[in-house]
């Protein structure tokens, strides 16, 4: 059972393929196990058991009869609950919602049933992607399996927790500010933010047109790897969507870092902010780990993180403001606390405010790419802080400002989060790694080589 649950993508797909492993076999023992876990977890919002067995016949009889469709037929994943599957609320955490079914499976979605895999239920998130940790809503909020009841990040916060509690191999989330990356940063898991425009955004709830993305959270690099492949591609009818050819991203994997030109954005998480020492030394080590693979890491310096703050939270709230100031007019009673305020705060800010954010946002997005000219990729801290107990509502406010994700989101260049390590008290750290846009292979290129040096991926929460 453990070993089926903590099983990667890459190995379960080759034993599906060879017909040692079945996938009604490996989904039922994911359904047994999360509704073992998930009274204490809460990861999933809805878990669909009768339409992830469906779904896995329907796999293993294809397989029988020798039609394999690559390497995530069989595989169970599962959605964060504002991306739609056909027939099933999307109610984005939200009673504002709860009655809300979906017509038809948004094109992520839907590209990942038709090779085969296997959907298990809608996720936990923060209310409509921002209004979060939350407490009074008709959910409860996902608890991160690392330390006890401790915060899991947000908002893809259900697919954190979920797998790294090992109740799926693979999750989709989003990421506006960093939604992907916190949860991956506090779960010890690996979560990607595509490039903008690389992964279709259309049937997925929106908190910000401008600075969304879908992205990818798995356990190990290889698995992203392999999820974003099936993910990628043009969406003529998304019109943030980019026609750019999509890569094989599993081609360079293993081809280490020997000869790469890396960029350590230090002044992030030494001056700009400080972060927590255990999480800096993690950066600083990884630094050298990289260094000792064969990777040239000089220093760069970017804009100060705070212009990239108040740039994204600008945005976020205008943009998100006028997607929801008629539910906030008609049945403002239905939000949660948190996310009532934090979406009103747009109705406060000018259009000449947020056209000033939006020229600012071209200026650092120039000047980022500027800096990034002459290297390879980028790495820094994703937070600053480990996680923290969930019920301290003052931790969770001090923490969310406390991050470096939000540049990336400005640029819209591909950034991932993986784990680099735990702290004295065995709680994950993590390691941001960014690129240039539609550059995502070299990112997993250099996340891959390490954690291969690293094996961080290999240790789980104690206690499942």
């Amino acid at each position: 059972m453990t070993d089926l649950a903590f099983l990667g993508i890459a190995d379960a797909a080759e034993m599906i393929r060879a017909r040692k492993l079945s996938p009604v076999e490996y989904t039922q023992a994911l359904l047994d196990r999360t509704a073992r876990l998930d009274n204490r977890y809460h990861a999933y919002i809805r878990l669909t058991p009768d339409i992830a067995t469906a779904a896995a016949r329907q796999a293993e009889s294809e397989i029988t009869a020798g039609r394999w469709k690559g390497p995530l037929h069989g595989i169970p994943f599962a959605l964060k609950d504002i991306i739609d599957a056909a027939g099933l609320p999307t109610t984005a955490h939200s009673k504002v919602l709860i009655d809300n079914v979906a017509a038809a499976d948004a094109p992520v979605a839907a590209r990942l049933k038709a090779v085969g895999g296997i959907m298990m239920g809608k996720l936990a998130t923060h209310e409509f992607a921002i209004g979060g940790p939350s407490f009074d809503l008709p959910w409860p909020p996902a608890v991160n399996p690392w330390g006890g009841r401790h915060f899991p990040g947000g908002s893809s916060s259900g697919s954190g927790v979920a797998l790294a509690a090992g109740m799926v191999p693979a999750a989709l989330g989003t990421d506006t500010g960093g939604s992907v990356r916190n949860p991956a940063s506090m779960c010890g898991i690996t979560g990607l933010k595509p490039t903008y425009g690389r992964v279709s955004r259309r049937g997925v709830l929106p908190l910000a047109y401008s600075l969304d993305h879908v992205g990818p959270m798995t356990r190990t690099v290889r698995d992203n790897a392999l999820l974003l492949q099936v993910l990628a591609g043009h969406d003529p009818e998304d019109p943030g969507s980019a026609d750019v050819a999509v890569p094989d991203y599993s081609a360079d994997l293993d081809r280490g870092v020997k000869g790469l030109k890396l960029g350590l954005v230090r002044h992030f998480y030494t001056a700009d902010m400080q972060a927590h020492p255990e999480q800096a030394q993690a950066i600083e080590r990884a630094a050298e780990i990289l260094r000792e693979l064969g990777a040239e890491v000089r220093e760069i310096r970017l804009e100060p993180l705070e212009d990239y703050a108040a740039c994204t939270r600008l945005i976020i709230r205008c943009e998100a403001y006028a997607i929801h100031r008629r539910w906030l007019a008609e049945r403002p009673g239905d939000y949660g606390e948190l996310a009532r305020q934090r979406i009103l705060d747009g109705a406060a800010v000018s259009a000449a405010d947020y056209i000033d954010a939006l020229r600012m946002r071209a200026r650092l997005t120039r000047r980022t790419l500027e800096a990034f000219a002459g290297i390879d990729a980028g790495l820094t801290v994703s937070n600053m802080d480990p996680t923290f107990p969930i019920e301290d509502a003052e931790a969770s406010l001090r923490a969310y400002p406390r991050q470096a994700r939000q540049p990336f989101n400005v640029t819209g260049q591909p950034a991932i989060a993986i784990p680099a390590g735990f702290t004295k008290d065995g709680l994950p750290l993590s390691l941001q790694l960014i690129g240039h846009p539609f550059q995502e292979a070299m990112v997993y290129r250099i996340a891959q080589a390490y954690e291969r040096a690293t094996a961080w991926t290999e240790r789980h929460p104690p206690g499942l």
